[in-house]
């Protein structure tokens, strides 16, 4: 196995109280009717598909995937697909990735699950793919999201103004302003004792 394609090869990771799977097309029933509980894909300021659009935008996933700029996930709860998850805009011979085009289902956010997701693709980016940096990215005015970035102890590297034209039905040509986040390898000692103490305060409530 190339060190370029070990980015983008299958792997099972699993918590407490999530597991991610390799996302196939067995798991849009599953996405169809997670979707639609908060009717997620209204939110102007993200990209996330419609039920009618699920499997168009598995296999959308899937061929970045084969393309080595994306390994998609099924995000698991209780034996069913509760959202998806990436690693996207692979570069593996710089040792960077990015975490994104996540979403999960209204009734399992501001839950222990985002932790644990998150804490579970970053220990498998730093100490199995050895990444330098790992980066989110998110709309200026998706303050849910860039709360939860910032939770994890990421830091605002800056802001890209005008990155991108705005495609949601209902804002339409509308101009969106991209945060970008990071994580560094430096940091990751201190970000990983940070998000298991929110776990194990998780687990005592």
């Amino acid at each position: 196995m190339s060190f370029s394609s070990s980015f983008t090869s299958a792997v099972k990771l699993r918590g407490q109280h999530v597991t991610l799977l390799p996302l196939n097309m067995s798991h849009e029933g599953d996405l169809v009717e997670a979707v639609k509980d908060g009717e997620l894909w209204r939110h102007w300021y993200t990209l996330i598909p419609s039920p009618e659009k699920m499997g168009e935008e598995i296999k959308r996933r899937l061929k970045l995937q084969d393309q080595g700029s994306m390994l998609p996930f099924a995000v698991m709860a209780s034996g069913k697909a509760v959202g998806m998850t990436t690693y996207m805009n692979i570069d593996a011979p710089n040792k960077r990735l990015e975490i994104g085009s996540t979403w999960y289902r209204a009734n399992v956010q501001r839950t222990p699950l985002n932790t644990e997701c998150k804490r579970l693709l970053l220990t498998h980016a730093f100490e199995q793919l050895q990444c330098i940096a790992v980066e989110f990215r998110t709309h200026f005015f998706n303050q849910q999201s860039r709360r939860a970035i910032e939770r994890l102890g990421a830091k605002l590297d800056g802001i890209l103004r005008n990155h991108a034209i705005n495609t949601h039905p209902d804002a339409v040509g509308a101009l969106r302003d991209t945060c970008v986040y990071s994580i560094l390898n430096t940091e990751w000692p201190s970000v990983k004792a940070h998000l298991d103490y929110q776990l194990h305060r998780a687990r005592k409530a």
